[in-house]
């Protein structure tokens, strides 16, 4: 390093107040790897998968979820809502048919259905895809 300053350049003239760099300070600016903003990796992102993948299967998540599909069917379950949600429009029918013709009593099977929709583990939607955990 010799005494005297570094050249000024005149297209960007040095700050009031602001030393000028030594000679041989290269600062060096990369651009962040990542899909997230600011360059974070958090593991690997699937666009074929948004909501994740199932671990069991290693089929995308449904973007239904377990839970909503569980309440619709016990709460409404004599109209089929939450078969109707997943996609399983052909059972809701049913589930409607069978509770309406035996005025009532088939409602037990839109009940069961609710709760094996919140509790079992290989429920799907329409397209075969697991339905997402809550």
């Amino acid at each position: 390093m010799s005494g005297s300053p570094p050249p000024q350049d005149h297209n960007h003239p040095q700050p009031q107040g602001y030393q000028p760099q030594p000679q041989g300070y290269h600062q060096q600016y990369h651009q962040p790897q990542g899909p997230y903003p600011g360059g974070a990796q958090f593991g690997p992102v699937n666009p074929q998968a948004p909501y994740g993948v199932d671990p069991r299967s290693g089929l995308p998540y449904s973007d239904k979820q377990k839970m909503v599909a569980g309440i619709l069917q016990l709460l409404l379950g004599a109209f089929g809502a939450g078969r109707f949600y997943t996609g399983h429009t052909s059972t809701a029918i049913a589930q409607i048919a069978v509770t309406w013709l035996t005025c009532g009593i088939g409602g037990i099977w839109p009940m069961i259905d609710g709760i094996m929709l919140l509790t079992g583990n290989d429920q799907t939607d329409i397209n075969g895809l697991p339905l997402r955990p809550n």
